[in-house]
């Protein structure tokens, strides 16, 4: 995946049937499957597959899936998924012990939350973070002095000045449902 995010360090959010529709035909080569249910999770999962994409699947967003290490054995087992992605240490270790990559998201609210994130990153040790909003460059700046783990900027990140800022500050790629952003 690293070597994808170099080359186009844009991830597509996908979270609906018509944003799957358009990133089959968009440039970005990875995707964060945020949408479906245990019935349907198989299938879009292919349909990616079928495009060339790199897919994470966003076990805790998935119908019919529950927070725990059997979600993460019904995505290694019953779908050809890339890896997972989850704001669950618990789940992103699953993962990681699944031998899927694994990114751990973070939605960072307050000064208790971005402490936080030390903790978890002892449980959890994934491939990557995703930290929300992603459009705070200090934030990135502050956690690429704390941690190594590389950082995926997410949420709320709407146009060209987000994603360069975010990738200025130290984040090594931009995830974005923004149709506009994926083009960038």
């Amino acid at each position: 995946m690293h070597e994808r995010l170099l080359e186009q360090p844009v991830i597509a959010s996908v979270k609906d049937e018509a944003g799957l529709d358009a990133v089959v035909e968009a440039e970005p080569q990875i995707v964060f499957l945020l949408f479906g249910s245990i019935l349907t999770l198989p299938d879009l999962v292919e349909r990616l597959r079928a495009a060339g994409k790199t897919v994470l699947v966003n076990v805790d967003l998935v119908e019919g899936l529950v927070g725990r290490d059997i979600a993460v054995a019904f995505v290694a087992e019953r779908t050809r998924a890339d890896g997972v992605l989850s704001s669950k240490a618990a789940i992103v270790k699953a993962a990681k012990a699944r031998g899927l990559l694994a990114v751990h998201r973070f939605f960072l609210v307050d000064s208790f939350s971005y402490h936080n994130v030390g903790k978890q990153l002892a449980i959890s040790q994934p491939d990557y973070i995703e930290i929300l909003p992603g459009c705070v460059p200090r934030v990135i700046t502050w956690l690429r002095k704390d941690t190594e783990v590389p950082i995926i900027a997410g949420g709320l990140v709407c146009d060209k000045d987000d994603v360069l800022a975010a990738l200025a500050a130290g984040a090594v790629a931009i995830a974005s449902s923004n149709v506009d952003v994926w083009a960038m």
